[in-house]
């Protein structure tokens, strides 16, 4: 029997009965299958491309015959800038997914390229948004460059979720009310990690799109076990009855007024902030609005604390948010905080170098960030390189820790607020140094062994400093 082998990340990963409802669509892939493939996923939480290709690829490649079948999930996780372990450049990138798909085929198997599904995020107007980046745009290109099967699955799920609106979508996913799931007796707010009807859609999908495929082995799919999707009801957030009459209606008061913990009053928030706190006792559910329109709603759990979350992405600028609790007899008083949506970053200010400037080995980069901005991202070349945390008062700085070699280079800035972050901001640096080949380091070199990284005294001087 062959095999049919899921690289990925945590989107794709099995999960075990006491991680419900979280569910990978990896595990129900093979409800679709014909029988004359096995499936093995291999996909793991935060799995990254070059973590997969330089720990594990060397045991799958020695575990492959012709006839199988590698699909790769990658491109939600390398996007994370802000994650030097595991961010990928879109070049990086482009160059492992090439590698993944010559390896595969050099064993006789047969790679298929998956793009990212789309997450549960909208815009105000009930559009989809794409949280991915360039990724799945450069599997696209891969695909097309070395003639591997493609499952646009950022395409299908968009789609899906586009269908659905933000008042189903989350149904989806593992988003839940407090009280609505014994694991998650609190609630949880998850807009990437499907549920288990969500992870067996996208499986179902993805096993539909394989019917069309090119290279795949014929019979890989039974279609008689596709039938059709099934679409989540409408979440309870959505189906209270007349919810602006809570401050209208003239509701007896019975109870003061929520509290919004999270976030404190007029903070910089992203625009999927979640909200958080606690209700009085006696208080089964919150009402939110802002300028008296209904938002949503969320339940309260046992210990009377609430979490909330839009599947809308709140536009930038002011807000002020409203909550209401219900009551058995009737509503609490109106808690209300402000506070400021960013929905786009600035680049970082780089006061030195200055541009063109020479500098030494270890070059020293410095300047200011936007409020709220929490560190700034060096790459060169398109290269992750370091990251500078960014002080209370704006001021960054870092110094390189290896040493540049002679020449000159184009370093770029990214300022990283939450999940967003800005366009580079580019700087031309020349490095001042004792160029490679030159006697004074090949005399050095010749007879003796370097003495490391660190700086000696011995002789002679072997043009590092």
């Amino acid at each position: 029997m062959n095999t049919f082998c899921i690289l990925g990340n945590s989107v794709a990963t099995s999960r075990r009965p006491e991680e419900a409802p979280m569910a990978g669509w990896g595990q129900y892939v093979e409800e679709f299958l014909s029988g004359h493939h096995e499936v093995k996923n291999y996909a793991r939480d935060a799995m990254t491309a070059r973590t997969y290709y330089t720990e594990r690829m060397a045991s799958l490649l020695n575990s492959l015959v012709p006839g199988d079948v590698v699909a790769m999930d990658f491109g939600a996780v390398e996007q994370r800038v802000n994650v030097p372990l595991r961010y990928h450049s879109p070049r990086e990138f482009t160059e492992f997914l090439r590698l993944y798909v010559d390896a595969i085929r050099g064993e006789g198997a047969v790679p298929l390229l998956l793009t990212p599904t789309a997450r549960c995020v909208f815009d105000v107007q009930g559009n989809v948004l794409n949280t991915h980046d360039v990724y799945p745009d450069v599997i696209r290109e891969v695909a097309a460059g070395t003639g591997a099967d493609l499952i646009d699955l950022n395409h299908y799920t968009t789609r899906l979720l586009q269908e659905l609106g933000p008042t189903r979508a989350r149904g989806l996913f593992r988003w839940t009310d407090p009280g609505e799931h014994p694991h998650h007796p609190e609630g949880i707010v998850d807009s990437t990690h499907f549920n288990e009807a969500g992870a067996r859609e996208v499986a179902r999908i993805l096993c539909s799109a394989l019917l069309h495929a090119r290279t795949l082995p014929p019979g890989l799919v039974d279609p008689d076990r596709l039938g059709a999707g099934e679409y989540p009801p409408v979440t309870a957030e959505f189906t209270v009855a007349n919810p602006e009459s809570v401050l209208y209606g003239g509701n007896r008061i019975t109870g003061p007024a929520p509290v919004i913990a999270a976030p404190t009053a007029s903070k910089i928030v992203s625009p999927l902030h979640k909200f958080a706190g606690t209700a009085p006792p006696g208080t089964s559910y919150l009402l939110f609005f802002e300028n008296g329109g209904y938002l949503g709603g969320t339940s309260v759990g046992s210990a009377g604390t609430w979490q909330w979350r839009r599947a809308v992405s709140w536009p930038g600028g002011d807000h002020l948010l409203q909550a209401v609790g219900l009551t058995d007899s009737g509503v609490t008083e109106v808690a209300s905080v402000p506070f400021t949506v960013r929905d786009h970053v600035e680049p970082p200010v780089v006061l030195g170098p200055r541009e063109g400037a020479f500098s030494g080995p270890r070059p020293r980069f410095s300047g200011t960030a936007d409020p709220g901005v929490t560190k700034v991202m060096l790459l060169e070349g398109g290269r992750l390189i370091a990251e500078a945390p960014v002080r209370e008062d704006g001021t960054w700085s870092v110094r390189h820790p290896h040493d540049w070699k002679p020449g000159t280079y184009q370093v770029d800035f990214v300022s990283v607020f939450s999940a967003l972050h800005s366009r580079p901001a580019s700087l031309r640096l020349r490095i001042h140094g004792i160029p490679e080949g030159n006697w004074i380091r090949e005399s050095a070199a010749r007879a003796r062994d370097a003495c490391g990284d660190e700086k000696c005294e011995h002789l002679p001087f072997h043009g590092r400093w």
